[in-house]
């Protein structure tokens, strides 16, 4: 839900099993987000399967759980992701729930996808808060119009230089997340 819906994890924390529903078809969430904003997001298949288990059955009351059955907050999330990142091997000096959405943003920024189309899925009120993980502009005078993407994925000759955070965040999606 942290990287593939592009969700905060207070937004995440706050879902519930009655904001679960289909529109055209689809199923989608009702997400709370920040100011009382209301938005209805699509679910990708594999999120679709992991709400599904985490529903279990259950009628109404949080999406997400601790252990001891109550809402999961920011915290909980934090130390279930160190877990899944420890049980995955993957070596980050500092995992939190936020560096899914991170990724999810700056892989946007990086295929060369517009700023403003970015800033709207991220649901980010000022375009300046999108451009800072915008990583072509701090390195370079390239502008998000101007910025030519790599083509990607990249050859393999090239992926040693992709840093070892961003390729560790692939690895804990690719094992689930």
């Amino acid at each position: 839900m942290l990287g593939l819906l592009r969700l905060r994890v207070s937004e995440a924390g706050r879902g519930d099993v009655q904001d679960l529903g289909e529109e055209h078809g689809h199923r989608v969430l009702l997400v709370h987000g920040k100011g009382g904003k209301e938005t209805l997001v699509p679910l990708p298949p594999a999120v679709c399967r992991a709400i599904e288990r985490a529903v279990d059955d259950r009628a109404n009351g949080p999406i997400l759980l601790n252990r001891r059955y109550r809402r999961m907050d920011r915290h909980c999330a934090t130390r279930r992701l160190h877990h899944l990142a420890k049980t995955a091997v993957v070596r980050l000096p500092k995992v939190h729930p936020h560096l899914l959405r991170h990724t999810y943003v700056t892989t946007m920024l990086d295929a060369g996808v517009d700023l403003r189309d970015v800033q709207i899925a991220a649901h980010h009120a000022d375009p300046r808060t999108t451009m800072r993980y915008d990583r072509a502009s701090k390195t370079s005078t390239a502008t998000p119009t101007t910025y030519s993407p790599p083509t990607w994925p990249q050859p393999p000759e090239l992926n040693n230089t992709r840093s070892c955070r961003e390729a560790d965040v692939r690895a804990l999606w690719s094992a689930g997340l």
